[in-house]
């Protein structure tokens, strides 16, 4: 079986890391959903108990 070039490395195709992009796109739409997900249950909470 010869060695496929499609499945090498990103390192050895000269791309570009993208983790710390990736990473703050997660923090880009993470932190406002889980604002969100907090301030519903903050609220569901109140209206639930009074």
């Amino acid at each position: 079986m010869s060695p496929d070039s499609s499945q090498s490395p990103p390192e050895a195709a000269g791309v570009p890391d993208r983790r710390p992009l990736i990473a703050f796109t997660w923090l880009w739409v993470g932190a406002p959903l889980a604002y969100g997900l907090y301030e519903l249950v903050r609220k569901a909470t109140q209206l639930f108990t009074g």
